[in-house]
């Protein structure tokens, strides 16, 4: 018999990337968009935003996941994906910085969609003899972290520092909220705002691919139906884009007419095809690139522009207090594209109207925070698109219509 141990086989990622396809489908198709490596600069795993890519990445100490049970494998690797997909590392950053109590909280509000399927220390709302027993479940990172700012148990702890929550002295009967911290968010609030207005934006288009995958018959496994909503909302289109379409075409004078056997030929019926007449819209959308408009409304502004270009060509104008002809661009329907800011100066709302006016254009729409005076009368039928706030109370009062889409 041979004295030779048995070496204990290391953690292949790919074995539970394969379990989570035939176990969580939405979680796998969203796994095959996020890189992911091994290290052992951490002791557990976690999430981050490459400061140079704006790409998700998932990192994990493969000594700790191979210590683990098989169904805590897979709730781990569904743990860090939450994060991701609850925009913990792009929006939903607290204001004061990162803190002990905002790693809890965000781990808290996940924690309550998979209570059975993650070690021991974690912390779990409602779980009996922790300090969280009378937090109710399924609330949300936010709804956490007051919590924690009301307890007693915490409110003597130091809560700076992120990672694993720091070495702060806890007073409370709970212990340090660094007890419960299961998981790494380490370099959470090192990108910028223009790098986590990126990763936001393709973050919004991974989950869109993995949630038509789950729609398809692939099944979305144990997501519940609060958190489908949630997806779902993330990735639906605030503005009715075919709406907007159809409100230009009503006045432009333009046509295309092609052969279809659908329809008689009036002078030679049941001999040639007859013709479908079908309007169209020239477009013109300007976007407001001036230092009022914030990297997030940016962001925003383009992936609106995504959800157009499915169904519609269309040319770009960016302006601040003029338009550089030479970035001007044509949309082509399909593409797919990532917002850059390519001015940073006032807003000047004339500069993109007399360009427009003078380009032979059927609409326009202009993107913008409403910062500017009012602009020349345009030519055309024209749109403004703004926040809630540029709606509410914008510069210049107008007759023109208005959109407002939601802009964290």
């Amino acid at each position: 018999m041979s004295d030779k141990k048995t070496k204990k086989p290391k953690f292949d990622l790919n074995v539970y990337t394969f379990r989570l396809l035939q176990q969580e489908p939405f979680f796998a198709a969203l796994s095959r968009r996020i890189h992911k490596y091994s290290t052992n600069a951490i002791p557990t795993a976690g999430v981050c935003v490459n400061k140079s890519t704006a790409q998700f990445e998932m990192v994990y100490n493969p000594e700790f996941m191979e210590s683990l049970p098989d169904n805590q494998k897979l709730g781990v690797l569904m743990h860090e994906f939450y994060h991701i997909i609850f925009e913990h590392l792009t929006t939903r950053l607290p204001e004061g910085g990162m803190s002990k109590m905002w790693n809890v909280a965000t781990d808290l509000a996940i924690n309550s969609h998979l209570m059975d399927k993650l070690p021991e220390q974690g912390c779990f709302p409602s779980k009996v003899g922790t300090p969280f027993e009378k937090y109710p479940i399924g609330l949300s990172s936010e709804a956490y972290y007051k919590m924690l700012q009301e307890d007693e148990q915490f409110k003597k702890e130091p809560q700076d520092g992120e990672g694993q929550g720091g070495q702060g002295e806890g007073d409370g009967d709970g212990g340090e909220l660094s007890d419960y911290n299961m998981d790494s968010h380490d370099g959470w609030s090192d990108a910028d705002a223009e790098t986590r207005a990126m990763a936001k934006e393709r973050l919004r288009d991974a989950v869109e691919k993995a949630a038509k995958e789950a729609a398809s018959g692939k099944g979305w496994g144990t997501v519940s139906s609060s958190v489908k909503k949630q997806i779902m909302d993330m990735i639906t289109p605030k503005v009715d884009w075919r709406k907007v379409l159809r409100y230009f075409v009503r006045t432009s004078q333009r046509s295309n007419k092609r052969s279809t056997v659908r329809k008689l030929n009036k002078r030679f019926p049941y001999i040639h095809a007859g013709k479908k007449i079908t309007r169209q819209a020239k477009i013109a959308i300007s976007i407001d690139q001036s230092g009022s408009v914030s990297d997030q409304m940016l962001a925003a502004f383009f992936a609106e522009l995504n959800t157009l270009s499915s169904i519609a060509e269309f040319t770009v104008v960016p302006f601040d207090t003029e338009v550089d002809e030479s970035q001007v661009f044509v949309w082509k329907k399909g593409q797919k594209k990532t917002w850059e800011r390519v001015m940073c100066g006032g807003t000047c709302f004339d500069a993109p109207t007399k360009y427009v006016n003078g380009q032979n254009f059927d609409g326009h729409i202009v993107l913008t925070d409403m910062e500017a005076p009012k602009p020349v009368r345009s030519l055309c039928q024209r749109m403004w698109m703004t926040n809630e706030s540029g709606k509410a109370n914008p510069y210049f009062n107008t007759q023109e219509r208005v959109i407002a889409i939601d802009i964290k």
